[in-house]
Formats: C-alpha cells, structure tokens, sequence
C-alpha cells in the first residue's frame, strides 16, 4: 500500500473515531435532591420549586456546559417560585425526579442545541408555569441569547417582565479568543480528555477566583453536563452564528431590566459585549470592573435585588 493509500486509511479512522465520540454518551456528575416537579419538553427540561406563598416568579436559563444548579445557592429563598429550564440535549441535575404532564400541547420542534429551540422552552415555561405577576428571567451567558432570543419569539410574555443579562451572548458579541479550526474541529476529543481530568482545567484563568468549593464543583461537572459531544459542538456553531446574524433591534422586544457586563471576562469579549448594550434602550448597564464570567458566583451583590410582591 502507498503513501497516499495509508494517509487515506488514517483520515478515515480519524473520520469514524471523531464520529464515535460526537455520538458517544457522556456520564452524568452531578445530581442533588430538589423537591421540584420536572416537565419535558422535547430533550430539554423544565424544573420548577414551588414556594408556598410566593413574593416572586424567577426563571433561569443556564449557560453553555452549565447545568440549572448555577443559580440554586443565589435563589435559595423559599419565597421564591423558581422555575428552571436546561438546555436541550443536557443531563438534567436531580435525583429521582418527579415528573409531571406538562401543561402545554406540543413542545420544542426546532434542533436540539440551538438558541432558538431553548427560547422555545423558555417561553413554554413563561407561558403556562409562573403563578406571580411579578417575574424576573435571569439568563447566564448563552441563556443571556436565549432570553432575548425568547423575548423575540414572544414579546407579548416580556412585556411586564425584568430580564437579567448576566455576561451574556449578545448581537454582534465575540468570544474573548476564538478557537482555531483545527481545534474547533478537535473538539470532540478534547471535551473527552476533559471528562477524564476533570480538575486540571481548574487552573484556567477562565474561570475567576477558586476559593468557593460550590463553584469548583459546578466548573468540574461541566464537561459532564451534555448528554453527547454533539450538543456541545451545535452549541458552539450556534452561539457564533447567532451573534453575526442578530441586530440590535432584538433589545426592543424586554422592556427593563439590566446586562451585568464583567471586566475580567475570559469567555466573552467584555468590550464587544459593551458596545452591544449600549443598545439597548431600556436595560441598564451594571459593569463589575473585577468581575470574572461567573458574576454570580463571584460578585452577588452586582445582582440587583429582586421585586417582590
């Protein structure tokens, strides 16, 4: 066999081995007992904790990798109605569930792993799950799109609603160092060797501080959280193709709220995602000049406190 016809063999394993791992399922990490009820809605989820007597309604959109349990800890008033939703194609975090019939005909029928078909979930979940008038929509970077994507699709559910734009994917955003083609397309294997040395990631200087074992956990169950290296890689193209296509004009559709810009973000372009905001009319620009991607996490009261009833 020639040169030529070993280089073709290599490129084929190559080819089926990447395929292997973009279809192979991915073990789940991180799992906690909620007392909630769980609705399907296509390969997404929606968790809602009921409160007994509610001050307010929040919903959250988690971001890229993440799981719901991000917001859990700054949400723990039982007061709170917290409703939260998971990407599509990701593990959902609870142990042993309660699922309920969902309240809603049909569900999500766009692709999984796209910013569009989230939106849909979230306005299932806007629509036929908070009981307050009062309602909040809190989105983490690439729930952050899915909130004002959401607010496009449905600007009839936003009309009263505060939006929470938390280091956020937004139009004509950028990521703080694009990854190259060969590593985009190398993807799959590292998001494996991710998954068995979960913590050696920890000494990125993505992630902030790392004095908080709350946090440490959250960051090592991310490569765990997508239910197949497919989802991630659709993620991905996704949230590039959403911020080059999408306008400004996208911000008229929430009426208030606010867009917690970090200084120190190493995920998103904190300038790009600056100069986006400065567009939108109606939400306030909280900057956290210290701030890393995880503004939540790091600085909580950045967060501006909720209304309640």
């Amino acid at each position: 066999m020639g040169v030529l016809g070993v280089l073709a063999l290599v490129l084929l394993a190559g080819w089926y081995a990447r395929n292997w791992l973009l279809s192979r399922q991915v073990p789940q990490r991180q799992q906690v007992h909620m007392d909630a009820e769980v609705y399907r809605a296509g390969e997404a989820f929606v968790i809602r904790r009921r409160a007994q007597n509610p001050s307010c309604s929040v919903v959250v959109m988690h971001g890229f990798l993440e799981n719901p349990l991000y917001f859990t800890r700054y949400y723990d008033d039982p007061a709170i109605e917290l409703i939260m939703v998971t990407c599509a194609g990701y593990h959902l975090p609870l142990r042993a569930p309660l699922f309920q019939q969902p309240p809603w005909n049909a569900s999500a029928t766009m692709a999984t792993g796209t910013i569009a078909s989230d939106a849909q979930v979230l306005n299932l979940a806007l629509e036929h799950l908070i009981s307050m008038p009062n309602v909040r929509v809190h989105g983490h970077s690439r729930g952050g799109a899915v909130t004002l994507e959401a607010a496009r699709q449905r600007p009839d559910l936003f009309e009263s609603v505060e939006v929470l734009l938390e280091a956020p994917v937004l139009p004509q955003g950028q990521p703080y160092r694009p990854p190259s083609r060969i590593v985009h397309w190398l993807m799959p294997l590292v998001h494996l060797l991710w998954q068995r040395k979960p913590s050696r990631m920890l000494s990125s200087p993505i992630w902030g501080p790392l004095n908080d074992a709350a946090k440490r956990e959250l960051i090592t169950a991310m490569p765990f959280n997508p239910r197949r290296s497919q989802v991630l890689m659709t993620n991905v193209e996704d949230i590039g193709d959403w911020m080059n296509t999408t306008g400004p004009d996208i911000y008229r559709h929430v009426k208030r709220g606010a867009v917690l810009v970090p200084g120190k973000d190493r995920v998103l372009d904190c300038n790009a995602m600056l100069d986006s905001a400065r567009q939108a009319e109606n939400l306030q620009i909280i900057e956290v000049p210290e701030g890393s991607h995880f503004v939540l996490l790091d600085n909580p009261e950045a967060i501006p406190p909720l209304l309640r009833n």
